[in-house]
């Protein structure tokens, strides 16, 4: 059940935030169904060339297809303006997105028997895979390669799962809503990891 849920949570929110950035981009209907689904299911593919999984296995998804159809139709025809009142919402979709696909990646590979660093390595791959390859579609720089955290949320939750100390739906769900919070308090706090260009202004401020 557990798992179902976050599959569908994922690709909901996933899907919603393909769909906001082709709209974006100004997009036709065509271009927001296929930054849509590759979001949605491009995470996942990443994860079965990973685990050994047939790639094939997505098309088996097919409620899955239909759930991200009718999700982007509804949102193709909403007043755009409607979803741009608050300009995070696409990154907010795309928090929930990260951190309920983060989670599942994680314990299919816990499931399967794996090691805690390749539980870690699907649970990112299976968050951040489709928002690569969204950004990489739309012509932007992915999230992943921005100075803000974004995939460290997505560690952080695959590590925990992988240390094996998440037994319940109840931790699981909890687990979700604090990664969604820390990812959209990392945009609104601006918080950073640090970067070479940051370490060099530092450098020269002590040395003025």
């Amino acid at each position: 059940m557990t798992w179902e849920v976050l599959n569908i949570i994922g690709t909901m929110a996933f899907a919603i935030s393909g769909a906001i950035v082709a709209m974006e981009e100004r997009y036709d209907i065509f271009g927001v169904y296929l930054l849509g689904y590759v979001t949605a299911f491009g995470g996942g593919a990443f994860r079965n060339l990973l685990v050994g999984l047939p790639i094939s296995d997505i098309w088996a998804q097919g409620t899955l297809f239909t759930v991200a159809f009718i999700t982007m139709t509804i949102m193709f025809f909403i007043p755009f303006h409607w979803l741009m009142t608050w300009n995070r919402w696409g990154a907010f979709f795309d928090a929930i997105g990260l951190a309920s696909f983060a989670v599942q990646g994680g314990l299919l590979a816990l499931a399967a028997g794996y090691s805690l660093s390749a539980v870690i390595v699907a649970g990112v791959l299976t968050g951040c895979g489709g928002g690569i390859i969204r950004d990489l579609l739309a012509g932007r720089k992915p999230m992943v390669l921005h100075q803000e955290i974004y995939a460290m949320w997505a560690v952080l939750g695959a590590f925990i799962v992988g240390l094996g100390v998440i037994d319940t739906q109840t931790e699981i769900y909890i687990l979700l809503a604090a990664i969604v919070t820390m990812r959209i308090l990392s945009i609104i706090r601006k918080w950073e990891l640090p970067s070479r260009l940051n370490w060099l202004e530092l450098i020269r401020s002590k040395n003025k």
